[in-house]
C-alpha cells in the first residue's frame, strides 16, 4: 500500500461510443480518501467511468491521473469454477513454498516465493473469515461456492492485495442478506479510498460522501445516502418553485405584451382618425405618425425580449427538476377481495431439495416477502408455482390468474416494440387502448413503438412490467424475483410507485429489505430448505 495521499483525478475527461455518442465531454472529477458513493440513472455511465478508470476503455479526450494501487470488484464477478480458493486469492504459489519449507525444503526459490509475506496463509484465513466465508477453507474449488460467496471471494482476494484504491460496482447485486451484511461490514471497516457505484440504500448509507452523475456532470452531497436524499428533496423544492415563478412570470410578460399590442392598436387606429379627417397639416401628422411607428416598434421589441428572457428562465427552471415521474395505473380487474383464496400448496419438494410442508395459503390481497439465502430455493419455488419447473411431488393450486417477472427478464421478444409486445399478452385489446395504457408506464408516443432490443436496462424493466400487468387476463397475484437487481434508484422509485397501485396479490423475492419495505409487506416468508413463516424483525436480524 502507498505511503502518499492516493487519489484519482479526471480532467476534462472525454468519451464517445464508436458510433459518436458522448458519454462524457470534459468531465472534472476527484476521489480522495474515504468512501465515496457514484449514484445516477441507468446509462449515465457510471461503469463506464469505472472501466476508464481502471483502463479497461480509453478515453477519447483529457486525461486522469491515479495515484496508488488499485483494486477492482466488477459488476457479476465470476471465476473459473476449477481454481482452488488459494489460486482465487491468489495465494496459491506462496502457501506452496511455505508448506516446502516447512517440511524440510530450504530451496531459494521457495523464499522468493514468499518474500516477506510469511503469515499468508493466517491473513488469508482471516480474510475469509471477516467476509463469513471462514467455513470453505483454501483447498475446496470455486465451483463449489454459491454465486454470493463467489462475490465474496474476489472482495477477500482485494483485501489480502490491500490496494490503495477499492472501486466497488454494484457489490450487493445477487448478494443475500447475510453476504450482504459480511460486504457491509468490509466498506465499513475500509481506511484507504474506496468508490462504490450502487443503487443500494444501505450500502450508501455507510459511504461518506455521494457523487451524482447527470448528464455527464457530477454533484457532490456530504453525508450518506439519507442526507443525499434530504440534499435532493430540498433541492428539488426549489427547483419546482422557481418553475412556479418562472411559469407566472411568463404568464405575465404574454398578458402585458397582449395589452401592449391592445394600446399600440388603438394609437395606430386614432393616429389613422386624425389623418383622415386632415385636422392638422400634413407635415405635423407624417412626424408624429413616424414616431408613433418608432416608439411602437421600440416598446414591442421590449416586450418581446421580456417575453424571450421569460421564456428562457422557465427552461432553466424545468431543466434543474429532475424527471420523477410515477407510474400510476389503475388496474381494477387486478383486484383480490380480502379473504379470497389466491395460492395454496400442499406437501411441496421441489428440485434441488426445498420443500414447503403440511399446507400453506397465500390469501386476498396479501403482500407477501419470500427472503432466504442464495441458493435456498426461492427461484426454484416461484418458478414452480409458475408453472416453468414441474414438483417432486405435492401440488400447486393457483386460484386466480397470475404472472411471473423473472429476473433474467427473458419475458419479452426482443424483434418486437414494446407495443406489441404488450398486444401480445393483451390480444383483446385495440392498438390505441395499448398505447393510452403505455403512456401510463412512462413509454408515451413514439417511444411505445421503440424495439425492445434497443431498451436500456430500467427500460426494459418497465415494459416487461407493462407487459404483465396489462396482461389479459389481469393478474391477481403477481410474483416478482429479484426485482430491484440491476436497477438504478429513480427505476426502483417508479417500481415502487407501481406496485402501490396495483391492487392484486404479491409475492416477492428479494434481499433488498429498503424496497420489500417500502411496498407494504405484509407477510414475511423465510425459505431455508423448508418454507416457514417469519418476521421483519427475525430477518432483519439474521
Amino acid at each position: 500500500m502507498s505511503i502518499s495521499p492516493s487519489f484519482i483525478t479526471c480532467n476534462s475527461l472525454s468519451y464517445a461510443w464508436p458510433d459518436g455518442t458522448n458519454v462524457f465531454d470534459g468531465l472534472q472529477l476527484s476521489f480522495g480518501p474515504g468512501r465515496s458513493g457514484l449514484v445516477g440513472v441507468n446509462g449515465s455511465g457510471k461503469s463506464t467511468l469505472v472501466r476508464l478508470i481502471t483502463g479497461r476503455l480509453t478515453p477519447t479526450g483529457g486525461n486522469f491521473r491515479v495515484s496508488g494501487e488499485i483494486g477492482w470488484l466488477p459488476q457479476n464477478a465470476t471465476l473459473d469454477t476449477t481454481l482452488r480458493v488459494d489460486q482465487a486469492l491468489g495465494i496459491a504459489g506462496a502457501r506452496a513454498a511455505l508448506h516446502a519449507i516447512e517440511a524440510g525444503d530450504a530451496s531459494e526459490e521457495h523464499f522468493t516465493a514468499i518474500g516477506e509475506d510469511w503469515d499468508v496463509e493466517e491473513r488469508a484465513l482471516a480474510a475469509l473469515d471477516q467476509l463469513g466465508l471462514g467455513h470453505i477453507g483454501l483447498d475446496r474449488t470455486t465451483g463449489e461456492l454459491s454465486g454470493g460467496e463467489t462475490v465474496l471471494l474476489r472482495l477477500a482476494a482485494l483485501l489480502l492485495r490491500r490496494p490503495d484504491i477499492l472501486l466497488l460496482d454494484e457489490p450487493t447485486n445477487n448478494l443475500d442478506l447475510h453476504a450482504r451484511r459480511r460486504l457491509y461490514s468490509a466498506v465499513e471497516a475500509w481506511s484507504g479510498v474506496m468508490v462504490v457505484v450502487s443503487h443500494d440504500p444501505e450500502l450508501l448509507e455507510r459511504v461518506d460522501q455521494i457523487a451524482d452523475l447527470r448528464a455527464g456532470e457530477v454533484t457532490w452531497y456530504g453525508g450518506g445516502f439519507s442526507a443525499y436524499r434530504e440534499a435532493l428533496a430540498a433541492e428539488q423544492e426549489t427547483a419546482e418553485r422557481l418553475v412556479r415563478v418562472a411559469e407566472a412570470d411568463l404568464r405575465k410578460q404574454k398578458r402585458e405584451l397582449a395589452e401592449a399590442q391592445v394600446k399600440l392598436a388603438r394609437r395606430k387606429r386614432y393616429g389613422q382618425k386624425m389623418w383622415d379627417s386632415k385636422r392638422e397639416p400634413k407635415v405635423v401628422m407624417g412626424e408624429r405618425k413616424r414616431q408613433a411607428q418608432v416608439s411602437a416598434g421600440k416598446h414591442r421589441i421590449m416586450h418581446e425580449e421580456k417575453l424571450a428572457e421569460a421564456r428562457e428562465r422557465l427552461d432553466e427552471a424545468v431543466e434543474a427538476v429532475r424527471e420523477d415521474d410515477k407510474i400510476r395505473v389503475d388496474l381494477p380487474h387486478t383486484e383480490v377481495p380480502p379473504g379470497r383464496s389466491v395460492l395454496t400448496l400442499r406437501e411441496l419438494r421441489l428440485s434441488y431439495g426445498a420443500e414447503v410442508r403440511g399446507e400453506w395459503e397465500l390469501r386476498g390481497p396479501e403482500r407477501i416477502a419470500l427472503v432466504g439465502r442464495n441458493g435456498s430455493g426461492k427461484t426454484t419455488l416461484l418458478r414452480t408455482i409458475a408453472g416453468e419447473l414441474p414438483a417432486l411431488s405435492g401440488t400447486v393450486d393457483a386460484h386466480v390468474p397470475l404472472r411471473f417477472l423473472p429476473q433474467r427478464l427473458d419475458v419479452l421478444d426482443e424483434e418486437l416494440t414494446i407495443a406489441e409486445n404488450v398486444a401480445a399478452f393483451a390480444p383483446g385489446s385495440t392498438d390505441n387502448e395499448i398505447r393510452a395504457r403505455l403512456a401510463r408506464f412512462l413509454f408515451r408516443g413514439a417511444r411505445a413503438g421503440q424495439r425492445t432490443a434497443t431498451l436500456s436496462g430500467g427500460e426494459r424493466f418497465r415494459a416487461t412490467l407493462a407487459a404483465l400487468m396489462l396482461a389479459e387476463p389481469a393478474p391477481q397475484l403477481l410474483m416478482l424475483d429479484e426485482p430491484t437487481n440491476n436497477l438504478d434508484l429513480a427505476s426502483v422509485h417508479r417500481l415502487t410507485s407501481a406496485l402501490a397501485s396495483y391492487r392484486g396479490a404479491l409475492l416477492v423475492a428479494s434481499h433488498d429489505l429498503p424496497f420489500l419495505r417500502s411496498i407494504g409487506i405484509t407477510r414475511w416468508l423465510l425459505m431455508d430448505g423448508v418454507l416457514r413463516e417469519s418476521s421483519a424483525e427475525e430477518v432483519t436480524t439474521r
